[in-house]
């Protein structure tokens, strides 16, 4: 073998941290596959390699029925160097990459959960491949932002959903959709958060429209709602600016049910909340003008604050509910009785913030105003009667 192949084993080892020894003895057994492909070849053979000298000798070898090795011989063939030198450098690049894989796995197993940052690499109507440096990470269709367009080049955040060890090379899949993003995202910006003061109770989403949050403070000093906005806005302004521009409402966790379903739906104004706690039932009552804006557009306002109190929510007018033609409410309101249904519990909502506008509690035609401190505003707060 050439000693430059021997000092190339040592360099692996230094640099790559792969064992020599490991490395040769992948050599040995690729040489006696190779062996066995040169004419007149035994049909058993093994091969030693000199660790010091690189000297390679291949012996032929006779068994018996039991696989007792009966006979033994040098069986060198001429010009086996060259064999030998092109075997031992496919091997080395194999063990690299079986390495690199190892790596990889090692640094992120584990890792569900985490938030990290990658550059889109690739991106099609399948998946999108973003390079984490180290590694590349892997983000399905179903995964993605509905209508986000992810332009190579782009530097993007996502969430670790799974990593598989596969026979491949581990897979490390990333969502920007799930829910859980939204969670990452505030615990990067809002200081309160990761020192436990401030703590998100629950999630709704729907992914490239509307977030509603619920959080609750731990600390009688600390208004979570402002912890989370930030002064101006400025906290929520950059998880929407990463969200490219979802909205995101922020309203505050209530442990009695029916003040969290009248917060869950702001910016509307609830006049009453009537519950069945058997069948998880809210029947709330709002005034006639704010019935539109309880619903929200498309019912997205009732729907996820249904999601968020893990409640079914039928909101009427006061008119609907003093028995009035539902006909003439109707024509008065504009709107019909809607009914929302849980889908899966996550959050509660207040104040909203679009784009870098930096506005709050403005929700399906609430305007908003901006915001001074963080101890200030909560269109759930204060809108949100029982």
């Amino acid at each position: 073998m050439d000693y430059n192949l021997l000092d190339a084993l040592e360099l692996v080892e230094r640099e790559k941290g792969v064992p020599a020894e490991t490395i040769l003895d992948a050599l040995a057994n690729a040489l006696v596959s190779a062996y066995k492909r040169t004419p007149g070849a035994a049909e058993e053979a093994r091969v030693t390699i000199d660790a010091d000298t690189g000297e390679i000798i291949v012996y032929g070898q006779e068994l018996d029925e039991e696989g007792n090795v009966v006979k033994e011989w040098e069986d060198t063939p001429e010009d086996f160097g060259r064999i030998a030198a092109q075997t031992a450098k496919q091997v080395i690049l194999q063990r690299l990459r079986d390495a690199k894989r190892e790596q990889v796995y090692e640094i992120y197993e584990g890792r569900e959960g985490d938030l990290i940052t990658g550059i889109v690499q690739q991106s099609d109507h399948r998946y999108a491949i973003l390079d984490l440096g180290d590694a590349e990470a892997i983000m399905p269709a179903s995964e993605r932002i509905p209508y986000e367009r992810l332009e190579r080049g782009n530097r993007v955040k996502a969430y670790i959903l799974e990593v598989r060890g596969e026979g491949k090379g581990p897979q490390i899949v990333v969502s920007r959709s799930h829910p859980e993003f939204i969670r990452s995202l505030f615990e990067l910006e809002v200081p309160e958060l990761v020192d436990g003061d401030v703590e998100i109770k629950a999630i709704a989403r729907e992914p490239g429209h509307r977030t509603k949050i619920a959080v609750v403070s731990h600390d009688p000093n600390v208004d979570p709602v402002g912890a989370c906005v930030g002064a101006r806005g400025s906290r929520v302004r950059q998880v929407v600016n990463e969200l490219r521009g979802e909205k995101v409402d922020i309203v505050e966790w209530r442990d009695d049910t029916r003040s969290f379903i009248a917060e869950a739906l702001s910016p509307a104004r609830v006049k009453d909340v009537r519950l069945d706690e058997e069948n998880k039932v809210a029947e709330v009552i709002v005034p006639d003008h704010q019935l539109s804006l309880a619903i929200g557009k498309e019912g997205q306002n009732a729907r996820l604050a249904a999601r968020l109190t893990g409640y079914k929510i039928d909101i009427r007018s006061e008119s609907q509910d003093l028995g009035l033609d539902v006909e003439e409410a109707e024509a008065e309101t504009g709107e019909a009785p809607a009914v929302a249904e849980p889908e899966a519990t996550e959050a509660a909502e207040p104040a909203e913030i679009e784009g870098d506008e930096g506005s709050m509690g403005g929700t399906d035609g609430d305007e908003g105003t901006p915001d001074g401190d963080t101890d200030t505003d909560t269109a759930a707060s204060d809108d949100a009667g029982v």
